[in-house]
């Protein structure tokens, strides 16, 4: 079993009558992927936004102009994905990804930045935790597709181990 596999395993059993949503832009969907690929994920995924342009982070996810000044690939908007998809998805959680897979630099962000955020909210629908991480992420790769998959991956992973530790056990 892989990591991605055991973490979304691990989500979807403890989330036990709550719900997560994903708006993913460097994973492109994978996040719902991973999620979607345990049995019994439909009782707790709402489901995802894919905002890879970045004009569709504010259209589609209502991120203000103010926030989106920091960049598309930084921990404000990270954080501004992660709250809308729960609101927008009528979930309990959120968790979103953003950052610069590669092969080049984006608005002077090297390759394998990334943040992922995860946001929860309470019964009352108040916000209760926000999480954004900022990784820095390197692939041993010389081919630059598989090197772009690599931090893909680990960005999904590093999302999923996130989300897993904002779960109330």
């Amino acid at each position: 079993m892989s990591e991605t596999y055991e973490l979304a395993l691990e989500i979807v059993q403890s989330l036990a009558g709550r719900t997560v949503a994903s708006a993913e832009s460097l994973t492109g969907g994978l996040v719902g992927a991973a999620l979607t690929a345990v049995p019994g994920s439909s009782q707790v995924y709402r489901g995802g936004v894919i905002p890879y342009a970045t004009d569709l982070k504010s259209s589609l996810l209502d991120i203000p102009k103010l926030t989106m000044n920091h960049g598309p690939v930084s921990s404000e908007v990270a954080a501004a994905m992660a709250v809308n998809a729960a609101y927008l998805l009528n979930s309990d959680f959120g968790v979103a990804t953003t950052g610069v897979a590669g092969p080049n630099a984006q608005d002077d962000k090297p390759v394998g930045t990334v943040f992922i955020a995860v946001f929860r909210r309470g019964r009352d629908g108040l916000e209760v935790l926000s999480s954004v991480e900022h990784l820095e992420l390197t692939s041993n790769h010389a081919d630059p597709v598989a090197a772009r998959a690599d931090i893909r991956e680990q960005s999904v992973v590093a999302a999923l181990a996130l989300l897993l530790a904002a779960i109330p056990k």
